[in-house]
This record gives structure tokens, sequence and C-alpha cells, in this order.
């Protein structure tokens, strides 16, 4: 099909001159005011590429050439697999993919609404539950395991992803001094990771400006050992950003490229995924949010790590609302219909809510669906003549009905969205049903579909080998 007959909708938000001055910008904080670098191992790495007199303690300035060249060395595209090996994504390449996580304090029943701590059974049957979803590309680390010594949670919770979910994993480790242990857990369960990456841990610098040590030492462990890595900042804008837009982006885009040009240094041609987490802060409250313009910063740095081809790692608009709610409904449309429209990337936090200390796996299946209106939406129609079908219209003529023509019999089975979770009812419909709310539709169909989730086949194999190892590692 001549893809030029498809009407599709396209958000653009930032022009060519406006790139160009973001970017100017940006090169100016890096050469003027500099960054912090924690890392002595990390400081001497750029010491030696820049000499001793332009890094310290307190600054290192980044020269735009130096900058210049990390952006140009970092891969543009990254090729990430499935457990199996099978390709499951090329970040860079195509449309925006989702993922469920967030690493949650609480778990919120689907029912009730009530929090309990997050227990290992929770990222179990969650992890499950974005394998049991297509739609969701990746798994990330969902719940900090309450129920396991502290020292031991993030081992157990990558234990639980690999073993209940063939999809790739996005790896949010709480213990720094664990994250080698983990990734050793997870090759020794697996093999390589470097080789066909399933695997990407995920990192944050300390916004304003200053890589902290552990972020540095893990992300350079990560590099050294070949996989892929997200480096994502979060803002509070009025607080660790500017409280304008601009400010915010320019700021957060600053540590972004500092970020990339210390992971080429480490090692050139490292692949790399950048994306920010615009929040903003309510003064009064003290409450994180996202607005709508968290959504145009979202967008706005989609537009520039095209410009950089860079791939590219944004926001999933959740933690708002009190659970599965109108508060939480509005945000993710507005992201994932945004994220759709745009450049693309990766979103890999969706399910989250109470400014992201719970998690509720009603808000995943609804934003699941939200995701498949939206990627729907994206794909615009075609205006072929085969499909405006003009002597149809011209032989029902006027007062003539399309219910048996030829293109209703062609297409009416997808010719409209089927929700899998809200049926169309008439109103004598409803009543009849008993007059049920969309919420309690949708926490039926959330229980319904938890009910009916099975583990991958090797689960039971994985979960003996990783609980082994672990007792050994205590040792």
């Amino acid at each position: 099909m001549d893809t030029s007959n498809i009407a599709q909708p396209r958000l653009s938000l930032l022009t060519e001159e406006q790139i160009v001055h973001i970017h100017q910008s940006v090169l100016q904080i890096l050469v003027r005011t500099g960054i912090r670098v924690d890392s002595l191992a990390v400081r001497q790495l750029l010491a030696d590429r820049l000499g001793s007199s332009q890094v310290s303690e307190e600054r290192v300035r980044l020269p735009a050439e130096l900058v210049e060249w990390a952006i140009h060395s970092a891969p543009e595209q990254i090729d990430v697999f499935d457990r199996e090996g099978i390709p499951a994504l090329r970040l860079g390449a195509d449309r925006t993919r989702f993922g469920i996580g967030v690493t949650s304090l609480y778990y919120q029943d689907p029912l009730s609404d009530q929090l309990t701590p997050f227990r290992r059974e929770h990222m179990r049957q969650m992890v499950q539950l974005g394998q049991s979803m297509p739609l969701f590309d990746v798994v990330s680390t969902i719940g900090i395991i309450q129920d396991i010594p502290a020292r031991d949670a993030d081992l157990f919770a990558a234990l639980e992803m690999i073993s209940n979910t063939s999809k790739p994993l996005i790896m949010l480790i709480s213990e720094e001094e664990r994250f080698s242990d983990v990734i050793d857990l997870l090759e020794y369960l697996h093999g390589d990771l470097a080789e066909k990456p399933f695997v990407i841990p995920y990192f944050n610098p300390v916004t304003p400006l200053v890589l902290n040590q552990g972020t540095l030492e893990k992300m350079q462990e990560s590099i050294v050992r070949g996989l892929p890595v997200i480096f994502s900042n979060y803002s509070l804008a009025g607080m660790s950003t500017p409280i304008t837009p601009a400010g915010t982006l320019v700021l957060l885009l600053a540590e972004l490229l500092a970020g990339l040009t210390v992971g080429q240094v480490i090692k050139e041609g490292a692949p790399m995924v950048l994306g920010i987490l615009p929040a903003y802060l309510d003064l009064k409250t003290m409450v994180n949010f996202y607005d709508p313009q968290s959504m145009l910063l979202n967008l706005a740095c989609a537009e520039m790590m095209a410009y950089y081809k860079l791939p590219h790692c944004g926001t999933s608009g959740s933690g708002t609302g009190w659970g599965p709610d109108l508060l939480s409904a509005e945000t993710y449309w507005m992201n994932h219909l945004s994220s759709c429209l745009t450049k693309g990337g990766l979103a890999p936090f969706v399910g989250d809510t109470l400014t992201s200390k719970a998690f509720s796996p009603t808000n995943v299946v609804y934003v699941h669906e939200i995701i498949d209106q939206s990627l729907r939406f994206a794909k615009g129609f075609s205006l072929e003549d085969d499909d405006i079908g003009l002597q149809e219209i011209i032989d029902v003529g006027p007062g003539g009905s399309f219910i048996s023509s030829k293109l209703t019999r062609k297409y009416y089975r997808n010719a409209y969205y089927p929700s899998p979770i809200f049926p169309r009812l008439s109103l004598e419909k409803w009543e009849a049903l008993g007059s049920p709310s969309a919420i309690q539709v949708l926490r039926e169909q959330t229980i319904a579909r938890l009910n009916q989730l099975t583990p991958p086949t090797d689960q039971q194999d994985l979960l003996e080998r990783g609980e082994a190892y672990i007792r050994q590692l205590a040792r």
C-alpha cells in the first residue's frame, strides 16, 4: 500500500531553529557550569581525556567538542531481545514501546484499593501480568519487596522477574552494593547477558548536575559488561530544576548529555538510552505530579533525542491519582496518546499510583486498553480508492443503506475498536445488568485476568537454581 495515501496524525513541537537553540544552551551549561562527578575512577578517566586541570572534585567542565563526539559515538538504535534470544524491539527505530513497573513500596488491592506492603508474591503475580498482556513490551522492576531482608530484596526481585516473564527486563536496583550480585545472578541463570541483551539497567543522576558515585559505578560496570543502559533523570520543577518548562528542559538535557559523555568515555560506542521524567512540585502541598507541560517536555526530549539520533526513554504518566480513578486516567491518556504521535522511544513505568509509592494492577489492565486505542489512533486510516469505495457510494445513493455493502462485509470485524473490558450497552441492557459502574467492570476484569495467570514453563527450575545461588551468596 502506498503510504502517501495514509491519513496519519503526528505531533511536532519544536522547530529546527528551536532545537539548535536548546542544544546550544545545553552546551553552555556543560562548558561554563559543568557537573559534579563523585566517582574518583570516572574523574580519572575524564582527566586522562581532558587534562587534570579541567577536572576537580567540585566541578568537571565538558568541552562542546567532547560532548559532540559522545553524541556521534553512541549507537542510533539498540536491538533488545527477549529471554529466549528472540528479537523483541529495536529502540530508536519505531513506535513508542511500553512496560510496567516502577519500584513501588505498596501493592493496591484491585477490589478494595487498600494498600499492603509490597511482597514477593506481588512481584511474581505482577510480572506474570505484564507477561500476559501483549502491548507491554518490557517489564521493569515493579516494587521493592518488603517481606525479604533488605540486603537480599533486589536479588529475589530479579529472580522473580527472570523466572516469570520472557520479556526484556528494565532493572532498577535499590541497594547499590548488591548491583554486581544481581547481574551475576542473572548471568548465572541465563548465560551471557551482552550477546543478545534482554536486561537493561536503569540509572539516575542527582538533579541538579550531580553524577553521584553509586550511579557512576553501576553504570561503569554495566557498560564494561557490554549491557545497554538507560540514563534518565527526574525533575521537581521549582526545586531541583527551574520552574519554567524551558529551564527544566535545558537543565535535564545537560545532565543527560553529561551522562552520555561519561558513558562514551568509559567505552566508545556503549549503547545508551536517554530520557527525562519531568514532574512538578506543588509548593503548597510538597507533592510531586505530572502536569500537561510535563507531557510537552516529554515530547521535547523525544524530539531532541531524534535530533541527536539517540534512543529515547520517556515518562509513562504514572504516579498520578489515588488508584484507578479519573485523576490517573486523564494523565495516562494524555501521556500515551501523545507518546504514540511523536518520535517514539520507551515508556517503561506503567501501573504506579499515589506519587509512585503504590502499584495498582487495575491501572495496568486499564492502561493496556489506553495503549491499544492510542496505537489505533496513531495508525490513521487509508485513503486508497478501494477504501473510499466511490462506486459503492454512487450505487447506494440517497436514502440507501450500507449494512450489506461490499466494504461493510469486508471490514466490519475490524472497522472499530472492540474493547476487551467494557461492553457496549444500551440503556436497557445496562439497567438489566444492575446499572454497573465502569470501575466495577474494570475491577472484575482485573480479578479475572489475575486468576488466569500462568507462569512460564521453566519458572520452577529458575526459582530453584536462583534460590540456591542466593543461599550460597549468604555464606
